[in-house]
């Protein structure tokens, strides 16, 4: 009885690690993010990240999405532009429970274990906000999390990223 609870946390607790995403954000301290009203895509970056097109216009779209809630509107001369970077591994979990058993000789109760390996692909995004005139970054905001091969999970999933990151934009400079 015991055990089955222990793999029943074990499950529930693999299952929330992975639904949330963990987001972390950076910025120039001497940026003026409040001049900051139109933005555009960086195609050159946008272009080099390492996804299928059909996850590409997922973020776009999404990133379209939130930036008209910061105050942003689209533009052909734009204060910023946006740019995108992804990166993806397998994240490898090993839990390890042990239990005990009888036994014979010097010890009479010897412990008996097993291991479980548990993989998920995992993702991280990265949303790189440029000044269009000096060409430097002033943001970045990055968001890791799990992935899904779900068609119909990941567009909710890719707008979760994107949210949570964006969340964090603009900095609350001191």
């Amino acid at each position: 009885m015991k055990t089955i609870k222990l793999l029943t946390l074990a499950g529930l607790f693999i299952l929330s690690s992975c639904a949330s995403v963990s987001v972390n954000a950076d910025y120039d301290k001497k940026a003026n993010f409040n001049g900051y009203k139109t933005y555009a895509y960086l195609r050159a970056g946008i272009d080099k990240a390492e996804i299928s097109d059909l996850d590409k216009k997922r973020i776009l779209n999404a990133i379209d999405e939130v930036m008209p809630t910061k105050g942003f509107s689209k533009s052909e001369t734009p204060d910023v532009l946006v740019s995108i970077f992804t990166k993806e591994r397998e994240r490898v979990d090993v839990y390890q429970n042990y239990g005990f058993g009888m036994g014979w000789g010097w010890n009479p109760y010897w412990g008996m274990g097993y291991n479980r390996t548990y993989t998920t692909p995992e993702g991280t995004l990265f949303i790189d906000i440029i000044d269009a005139k000096t060409k430097e970054l002033v943001w970045q905001g990055e968001g890791t999390g799990y992935l899904t091969k779900d068609v119909n999970q990941k567009d909710e999933r890719i707008k979760e990223f994107v949210d949570k990151i964006l969340a964090q934009y603009p900095p609350q400079v001191k």
